[in-house]
């Protein structure tokens, strides 16, 4: 079973705030063992060890609720990659979307330095004008 840690202990030795921990607790991904005699909850290292899988998936992209179905098939006696696979292509799909909108974005704050390099630089900034809405 290995070490025992109470919650501060557990939030050091992870990385993490104490509210973070009990976030993981109210979404139902991490569970303490037991509560001590003196009400405190204890954890085994079983939970630092969920508690960094869970950060590496949230890192690799995963949502919360995706952690919880990848905790699930972890869990479980076998893994499978055909049940693995549709949640890492809906994040593939997802993290495209997001590079296509944020190269648009790209595209236009491109275009307003552009603006303001061509201008005298005690001009009025014409970019202000075009982020302003028109008139109807």
């Amino acid at each position: 079973m290995g070490n025992e840690y109470t919650i501060g202990q557990l939030c050091k030795a992870a990385g993490i705030p104490n509210s973070t921990l009990r976030y993981y607790e109210r979404a139902g991904l991490l569970q303490p063992l037991k509560r001590a005699e003196n009400n405190y909850r204890t954890y085994t290292s079983d939970a630092l060890h969920t508690i960094r899988f869970i950060r590496t998936a949230q890192a690799a992209g995963f949502t919360l609720a995706d952690v919880r179905t990848l905790l699930a098939l972890r869990a479980g006696d076998m893994a499978l990659c055909k049940d693995v696979q549709p949640l890492i292509e809906k994040r593939v799909q997802d993290v495209s979307a997001r590079i296509q909108e944020m190269q648009q974005v790209l595209t236009v704050l491109q275009a307003f330095l552009a603006q303001c390099h061509a201008q005298a630089q005690d001009d009025t900034c014409h970019v202000l004008a075009a982020l302003a809405p028109s008139a109807l």
